[in-house]
C-alpha cells in the first residue's frame, strides 16, 4: 500500500454514500478488484476515498494516477467539477458546489493578483468578480444571479459545518428540510445558537419556525397545461420545451395586477426564447426569474 494522505477538507467535499450503495461497491471490489485508479495530488488523495477505504480494509491492491495542480484552490475546483459531472447530486449540493466554485475562483484570482503585485482598485476587483460569476454561470448553465446566491448559500452551509460536519452533510444530502433563506438566517446567528440547531438537525428534532401565514390571494397559474389549474410547461406534441398559448390577464386586485402583468410579460419572453434556443434557454430564463423572486422574498 502507498503512503496516501487523507485531506479532511477534500474528503468533506464528497457526498457520503448510503449503506446500500457502499455495500454494492464493496461487493464489486471484492469480486472484481479495484478497476478504477485512485487520483492523487502528490501523496494527497483527491478522488477515490471510498475505494481506498475498502481496499485498505481488505488488503486489496489498487492503482493510482497523479494529477498536478498549481494550487490547493485548483485541486478543490477539480474535485467540484468532477463531482458535478457525475449527475447524482441533490439540488442543494449542486448549489453548494457552484457557490464554493465561485468563492474558490475569487480566492485564487486574489492570490494571483497579490503575487503579481498588481492589486487593483476595489471597483476593479468587483468587475473581475462579476466576470467570474458570469463565466461560471455559463459553465454551469445557470444565471449570474444564481451563482451569487449560491455563494451565500455555500457560506451559510459552511458556517453550520464548522459546528457540525454531520449537520452540514445532512443538509447537502436533503435529509433535513431547510430552504436557502432559512440557512442564511441560521448562519447569522451566534455560534451557540448554531450549535443548538445543528444538534437538532443531527437528532432529527429540528423544525422550521413558521411565520404567521398572510391572507392568500388566489389566481390562475399563468403557465399551465390546461384549464385544470395544474402548473407546468407544455406545448405542441413533439415539440419539447414549447409553451402553450396564453390569454391576457383579467382584472384582479391591485397587487395581483402588478404580479400578473409582470408574469404575462415574462411569459411572452419565454415563448420567444423557446423558439430561438429551445429548452436550455427556457430553463436558464426560469432559473433567473426564480432567483430574482427569492431575492425579493429575502428582502421583505
Amino acid at each position: 500500500m502507498e503512503n496516501i494522505v487523507i485531506d479532511e477538507e477534500f474528503k468533506g467535499l464528497l457526498p457520503k454514500l448510503d449503506k446500500e450503495t457502499l455495500r454494492l461497491l464493496e461487493e464489486n471490489i471484492l469480486e472484481n478488484g479495484c478497476r478504477d485508479s485512485l487520483v492523487l495530488w502528490g501523496d494527497i488523495l483527491v478522488d477515490g476515498h471510498n475505494r481506498f477505504a475498502i481496499c485498505t480494509e481488505h488488503n486489496i491492491p489498487f492503482n493510482t494516477v497523479n494529477k498536478e495542480f498549481a494550487s490547493r484552490e485548483d485541486a478543490i475546483i477539480w474535485i467540484i467539477t468532477n463531482q458535478i459531472s457525475r449527475r447524482n447530486l441533490t439540488q442543494t449540493r449542486l448549489s453548494y458546489y457552484r457557490g464554493l466554485h465561485y468563492r474558490t475562483e475569487k480566492k485564487k484570482k486574489a492570490s494571483n493578483q497579490y503575487t503579481s503585485k498588481s492589486a487593483g482598485s476595489q471597483n476593479g476587483t468587483q468587475q473581475k468578480n462579476q466576470k467570474t460569476a458570469q463565466m461560471l454561470a455559463d459553465q454551469h448553465n445557470v444565471s449570474r444571479n444564481t451563482i451569487l446566491r449560491d455563494e451565500k448559500n455555500a457560506d451559510a452551509i459552511d458556517a453550520i459545518g464548522e459546528t457540525s460536519p454531520e449537520a452540514k452533510r445532512m443538509i447537502l444530502d436533503k435529509e433535513v428540510k431547510i430552504d436557502k433563506r432559512e440557512l442564511i438566517a441560521i448562519a447569522g446567528m451566534p455560534k451557540e445558537e448554531i450549535a443548538e440547531i445543528a444538534a437538532q438537525i443531527e437528532d432529527g428534532t429540528y423544525e422550521k419556525k413558521k411565520p404567521d401565514a398572510p391572507e392568500e390571494t388566489v389566481f390562475r397559474d399563468p403557465i399551465s397545461s390546461d384549464d385544470s389549474g395544474t402548473p407546468g410547461v407544455s406545448g405542441t406534441p413533439g415539440a419539447p420545451g414549447a409553451l402553450p398559448p396564453m390569454d391576457p390577464p383579467s382584472t384582479p386586485q391591485p397587487l395581483d395586477t402588478v404580479l400578473r402583468d409582470a408574469t404575462y410579460s415574462f411569459y411572452s419572453e419565454l415563448r420567444d426564447l423557446t423558439k430561438k434556443g429551445g429548452e436550455p434557454e427556457l430553463k436558464k430564463a426560469l432559473r433567473s426569474c426564480i432567483d430574482l423572486l427569492e431575492d425579493l422574498l429575502i428582502s421583505i
